[in-house]
C-alpha cells in the first residue's frame, strides 16, 4: 500500500525540541516529559524493525496521554502527546494513518492555543509537519499556507533551532526550493550539540546530511 504521508513525520514533532528539556517550573512535569522524550528518541533512532515501532509508540502514546492528564492546562505534556502521535500515525497502516494524524493535529493545536511560544516554537514547528506531511483535501487536512506559516512563527520563537531549521529546509525541498532548503539544512547543522539528548541530537543529524546529500545528487 502508498503509505498515507509523503515522508515519515517527525518528528517528530514532532517533533525532538530543544525546548521541553528547558525547566518550566514544574521539576515533577519536567521528568515525566523528558522520559517521553527519551523514548520516543530511542525508539525513533535505535530500533529499525517498523512494527515494533508501532507497537511501542502506540504504548508511549497512552503513557504521553496519562502525563497531559495529570498536568492539565499545560502545553509541554501536550505537546509531546501530539509529537508521540504523529511519529505513531507515521508508522501507522494506511488504514488507520489519517485518524491519528488528526488526533496528533488536535493535541498540538490545544498545545499551541495554550502556549504559542511553548519549546522554542516547538507546537508550531510540529504542526506546519503535519501540515505539510499530510495531503491535502480530498485526501486529507495538508495545507502548504498553513504548514508556511506555522514554520514561520516557529523560526521567529528559535532561528537557529536545530528542528525548525531541518523541518523548514525539508518543506522548502518538497516545495522545489532547493536553495531555500540547502540554506536551512546548513543552519540546522550549526545549531550546538545538545549533549542531555545524544540519540536524537545524532539521529537528527545524520537525517539532515542525508538529505543535503540527495539535494547535492539532485534527486
Amino acid at each position: 500500500m502508498t503509505p498515507f504521508f509523503r515522508l515519515a513525520i517527525l518528528a517528530s514533532a514532532c517533533l525532538v525540541l530543544s525546548g521541553p528539556a528547558a525547566a518550566s517550573g514544574d521539576p515533577a512535569m519536567d521528568g515525566q516529559v523528558m522520559r517521553i522524550n527519551n523514548q520516543w528518541a530511542h525508539i525513533r533512532y535505535q530500533i529499525a524493525d517498523r512494527d515494533k515501532q508501532y507497537e511501542q509508540l502506540a504504548a508511549l502514546a497512552q503513557q504521553a496521554a496519562q502525563v497531559a492528564a495529570r498536568y492539565p492546562n499545560r502545553a509541554e505534556p501536550l505537546l509531546w502527546q501530539g509529537i508521540v502521535v504523529s511519529e505513531e500515525a507515521a508508522r501507522a497502516n494506511v488504514f488507520k494513518q489519517l485518524g491519528l494524524a488528526t488526533s496528533a493535529r488536535d493535541i498540538l493545536t490545544r498545545a499551541y492555543a495554550l502556549n504559542p511560544k511553548v519549546a522554542d516554537g516547538g507546537a508550531a514547528m510540529s504542526l506546519g509537519v503535519l501540515y505539510y506531511k499530510v495531503p491535502g483535501f480530498p485526501l486529507g487536512f495538508g495545507s502548504t499556507k498553513k504548514a508556511r506559516a506555522y514554520f514561520e512563527a516557529a523560526l521567529r520563537q528559535d532561528p537557529a533551532g536545530l528542528d525548525n531549521n531541518f523541518f523548514y529546509g525539508d518543506f522548502l525541498n518538497s516545495e522545489g526550493d532547493k536553495v531555500g532548503a540547502r540554506q536551512y539544512l546548513t543552519r540546522a547543522l550549526k545549531a550546538p550539540v545538545d549533549a542531555r539528548r545524544p540519540v536524537w541530537d545524532a539521529g537528527r543529524r545524520a537525517e539532515i546530511r542525508v538529505l543535503l546529500a540527495k539535494i547535492a545528487k539532485g534527486s
